[in-house]
């Protein structure tokens, strides 16, 4: 059966770690009739669907997104369940590329949260409208209202309740609909009787003044609304559906539902609001494309019958080939079709298209425009763009952070040296966060990362899945280096050898800036050749990523090209490149340069009995104390500490709190160290 456009939803569940997104799926699964029972995250038994793997399982989090498809009615939801863990951010990066709309799953006690701000950041630097599920209404200190004001005034979002709890904490029973105006009950042994009665007496009067405000609210959105309410006539359902509708898809508003995933109430609302509220393909605006031979940009629009074009968003290496997950834009995928890479400008063939179930496969034969699908055994990085013959285009690329955590690492038997080259490589293709080099003074292969966990993780993988004895070095900090005030430069190279010299002359400055490196090109009357500039800025570029303190990579440094002179036959774009290069480390060795340090972003968790010992804790690794919010019986605190101090900060702060406080942290800036 070939589903409508209009009635697919490409959505992600993101969030703060441990707010519940895989629970939620897993009620989205069950309710959705693509599973038969419902399995925990820590439940002992098999384990969550969306969690398929042995370490997500053993560990109780996501570490990669999963993808699933499930019908809710008449609405076709392909749904990707992202990681909450800072570490495997690259994961929730890649997912909110490529999809349409979200849910964000926010706790009833904790509201927004550290990587609740991440995650927003995300959404909204792909312009991704969302749905807000504020998760554990059963769980004692619950406040919904408390939560939509944090997002209010942490994520500047424009929230809007659209329901509103009958009881909280361990009375939490159930919800009542602002719209329709009706009390919302779960019965049944998993909530599955869906049942709709009166509203009761004692909420009435709660319930009539929140809806007032909730249309109060979207009535700014909507003339007809305003006229309605200022006749005092009745506003009916559809209005309301298509203004929120209408509203949320332009970013200015983010409906809120409420319930509890494990406790199976507030689930099916949550799934009538995905059909009702987020986009289709078809309401997305056309995707810019750049075309690879002019650099010209052209506007992709979603169309079955248009010239194929897709992105190629995550991999993973299996034992029988490489799964390449791929979001089409444009056209129609047939088995047996042949795409070009656009990168490579390579041809693919297309041996077999499937649909994924989190780690079971369903063979189809054609992928149409809206549609999120894998490709089977075809060679391609996270990325790369596909098109078919009559077009070669390049989709924007993904934002990839940069590692912050470095650990050195070696087989102990020398015949293993082929095997963890071999991890490696798939890794690195696989998760663009994850990188390795080798240390040409001391020869050591070094691996780098988001964090402990993030490397901890891998090597993990490295001894399961390739049997490796891995000997591991003590973790290393990705410093960075910069310069505290302008420096001039004046190089010249002149090499005269038997064959054709090289000649190359640059004058200029350097000097600190807030961006990462800006290159300014100020050189008048044909002193430098225009097809010897870009020569010149990528020498500076290659000098930046060498450093020269501790060869650390240089940040935050502008350049400023004045004057310089050619050889008519001796200048080359190498010749200025090689100047360049020597031209920074005179200059830079002149601007007092700096060790900058990464300063992490912490959030703990923990009962008011121990908040003194780790807010003193956090103080003593050189951290700073942000502030704190108070729970019931608990406190957040928050602070920015160095990530040298950080090594082992997980099993300290269990022998600090006896196991009952938790913590999260993320990057946040580099400070001079």
């Amino acid at each position: 059966m070939v589903v409508p456009r209009t009635r697919i939803r490409n959505i992600g569940i993101s969030a703060h770690i441990d707010s519940g997104k895989t629970t939620l799926s897993e009620r989205i699964l069950f309710y959705t009739g693509r599973i038969h029972a419902i399995e925990e995250v820590r439940g002992g038994g098999k384990g969550a669907t969306m969690d398929f793997t042995d370490l997500e399982r053993e560990h109780g989090i996501t570490i990669s997104s999963a993808a699933t498809s499930c019908q809710w009615h008449d609405t076709q939801i392909n749904l990707i369940d992202t990681p909450g863990h800072i570490d495997f951010t690259i994961e929730v990066e890649r997912a909110l590329r490529v999809l349409d709309g979200a849910v964000m799953v926010l706790c009833a006690v904790a509201g927004v949260q550290s990587q609740s701000i991440t995650v927003d950041r995300q959404m909204k630097r792909y312009d991704v409208p969302r749905i807000a599920f504020i998760n554990k209404m059963d769980r004692t200190g619950a406040n919904p209202f408390k939560v939509v004001e944090a997002m209010h005034d942490a994520l500047n979002l424009n929230a809007l309740l659209l329901e509103y709890p009958i009881g909280a904490e361990s009375d939490f029973q159930g919800v009542i609909d602002l719209i329709g105006m009706e009390a919302h009950f779960y019965e049944g042994e998993n909530g599955e009787n869906w049942v709709k009665r009166e509203i009761p007496h004692g909420l009435k009067q709660q319930a009539e003044n929140s809806r007032e405000k909730m249309l109060d609210t979207l009535s700014l959105f909507s003339e007809e609304m305003t006229e309605k309410l200022v006749e005092g006539e009745e506003v009916s359902q559809e209005l309301i559906w298509n203004t929120i509708r209408q509203a949320t898809l332009n970013l200015e508003l983010v409906p809120v539902l409420i319930g509890s995933a494990f406790k199976n109430k507030g689930v099916q609302n949550l799934l009538d609001a995905i059909s009702l509220y987020l986009p289709s393909p078809v309401d997305k605006d056309c995707m810019t494309a750049t075309v690879v031979e002019t650099g010209e940009s052209v506007d992709i629009k979603l169309n079955s019958e248009a010239p194929f074009v897709a992105l190629a968003f995550k991999l993973t290496m299996e034992s029988f080939g490489q799964f390449t997950y791929i979001r089409v834009y444009s056209g129609t995928l047939n088995q047996g079709d042949t795409i070009y890479n656009s990168r490579t400008g390579k041809k693919v063939q297309v041996g077999r298209l499937v649909r994924i179930h989190a780690d079971k496969r369903e063979i189809i034969n054609q992928a149409v425009a809206g549609d999120i699908v894998a490709l089977l055994g075809v060679d391609c990085a996270s990325g790369d763009t596909f098109c078919s013959s009559e077009i070669r285009v390049a989709l924007e690329d993904i934002f990839v952070p940069e590692p912050v955590i470095t650990l050195a690492i070696e087989p102990k038997k020398n015949q293993d040296l082929d095997k963890i080259s071999k991890a490696l490589n798939r890794f690195q293709k696989e998760d663009p966060t994850f990188r390795v080099k080798v240390d040409k003074e001391s020869n050591e292969t070094l691996i780098s990362g988001m964090g402990e966990l993030h490397l901890e993780i891998y090597i993990e993988r490295m001894k399961r899945e390739y049997f490796l004895d891995i000997a591991v070095g003590k973790p290393k900090v990705s410093y960075r280096e910069a310069i505290s005030q302008r420096a001039t430069f004046d190089y010249k190279l002149k090499k005269q050898t038997s064959g054709p010299g090289q000649y190359a002359h640059v004058v200029g400055y350097i000097e600190p800036c807030e961006e990462q490196f800006v290159f300014e090109n100020k050189v008048f009357g044909g002193a430098i050749p225009k097809e010897y500039i870009g020569g010149v800025e990528k020498g500076f570029l290659e000098a930046m990523n060498l450093g020269m303190l501790e060869g650390y990579p240089v940040m935050g440094v502008k350049i400023v090209l004045e004057n310089g002179s050619h050889h008519m036959v001796d200048s080359s774009e190498f010749a200025f490149r090689m100047a360049a290069q020597q031209a920074f480390t005179q200059a830079f060795m002149k601007a007092k340069p700096h060790l900058l340090e990464p300063i992490m972003q912490v959030e703990v968790e923990t009962p008011d009995e121990f908040l003194g010992r780790v807010q003193g804790d956090l103080s003593s690794r050189r951290g700073l104390l942000l502030g704190s919010s108070a729970l019931q019986g608990f406190t957040i605190v928050r602070a920015e500490v160095p990530l040298t101090q950080m090594f082992g900060y997980s099993s300290k702060l269990r022998s600090l709190t006896s196991g009952m406080a938790t913590f999260s942290m993320q990057f946040g800036c580099y400070r001079k160290a």
